[in-house]
């Protein structure tokens, strides 16, 4: 099986969600870990590293014209 090209890259959001996995991975260790596996600061500084990478959750409400109901069509094509 042949490996990756010499000089190979990922593109930059591929390297962001890597950090960010490792991240995560870090403090869910250490929430689910018996004793602390990291301070009050390395706990700080990892979830301002992780609100800089991913985007924060926000509920979306998605409303019809003047606030109304939306109204939803569902067309089926016919196969060829």
């Amino acid at each position: 099986m042949a490996g990756r090209q010499a000089g190979f890259r990922h593109n930059e959001d591929t390297r962001k969600k890597i950090k960010a996995q490792l991240i995560i991975n870090r403090l869910t260790k250490h929430a689910l870990a018996n004793d602390p596996i990291m301070d009050g600061t390395q706990v700080n500084a990892a979830k301002t590293l992780l609100n800089k990478v991913l985007p924060d959750l926000k509920a979306v409400e998605h409303a019809g014209p003047d606030g109304g109901p939306l109204q939803v069509i569902l067309q089926r094509f016919a196969d060829d």
